[in-house]
């Protein structure tokens, strides 16, 4: 059997804010690294960014960086900066910055991973975002 952090690589960023992260998907300059950077400039710490690896471990789900790029982040056109990692991390939240905008009032969506429901979060295009998803992170959405 493979070592469990072989997992799933997946083209997505993800921070991690009070012991709980985000993986923040979609396609190349939708904003993930940007979305990572906000994150971050709130209180949040990198997991990984461009690329992250997931695996199960019992019914969660953990996301962490890939060796090579583990505390790096690139702000474009700045190049690639230095963030302390945040290492392994539980995921508890997909933030998709390719669907489409959710009604003002959303109806909750998950996406399986792994055999893992998660949350889905669609983007806003607002100056709110960033810190709805922090908030998400930290206190969870009410019914």
């Amino acid at each position: 059997m493979a070592d469990a952090r072989e997992g799933l690589t997946l083209h997505a960023t993800a921070v991690s804010v009070g012991g709980n992260a985000a993986l923040i998907r979609g396609a190349s300059g939708a904003g993930k690294s940007a979305l990572a950077l906000q994150l971050i400039a709130l209180g949040g710490a990198l997991v990984s960014d461009d690329r992250s690896v997931l695996w199960r471990e019992g019914a969660q789900l953990i996301v962490d960086a890939p060796g090579p790029i583990r505390g790096q982040i690139e702000a474009r056109g700045i190049g690639i900066l230095n963030a302390p990692a945040g290492g392994a991390t539980p995921l508890a939240l997909i933030v998709d910055l390719d669907a489409a905008a959710p009604p003002r009032l959303p109806e909750r969506e998950t996406e399986t991973i792994l055999d893992v429901a998660l949350p889905v979060m669609r983007a806003v295009a607002a100056a709110h975002f960033p810190a709805a998803v922090y908030l998400y992170l930290l206190h969870g959405r009410a019914a």
